[in-house]
């Protein structure tokens, strides 16, 4: 007597062409968080070949190349910079100022600065942008 074995229904699915889809997923996400920028306030950042990048929670502190001020986006007036930032960093225990000042002002612009946040008792980092070439 012969008895046939039973044939075993195997199912296969085809994975060769994921490989083609994730890589064009994961180039996607990276050309796309390359253009994503949280910073609209356009700016000439002066150029510094050592950096150090923050992580705590920062508040941004911009100045334009007109001189407007600008806190987290927000356009303020100089004269009221100090109640301003003081406001802001009233509920932070560590807070850390990043500025964002415009390489064609001057430099007084940037000291006013830092004698508000060192009355204020802040801690202050000035943003670069790695020189190109």
């Amino acid at each position: 007597m012969q008895l046939r074995g039973r044939r075993r229904v195997t199912s296969h699915v085809e994975t060769g062409s994921m490989n083609d889809i994730m890589f064009f997923l994961m180039l996607f996400f990276l050309i796309v968080s390359t253009m994503v920028n949280p910073n609209v306030i356009k700016l000439l950042l002066p150029s510094a070949n050592s950096g150090k990048s923050v992580t705590k929670q920062q508040i941004n502190l911009s100045v334009n190349e007109k001189g407007e001020y600008y806190i987290n986006k927000s356009l303020i007036s100089p004269e009221n910079l100090e109640q301003e930032l003081g406001a802001v960093v009233a509920g932070i225990a560590e807070p850390t100022v990043v500025l964002r000042v415009d390489a064609t002002l001057n430099v007084q612009t940037l000291v006013d600065i830092l004698e508000v946040g060192n009355k204020l008792k802040i801690k202050m980092i000035m943003a670069t942008q790695t020189p190109k070439g």
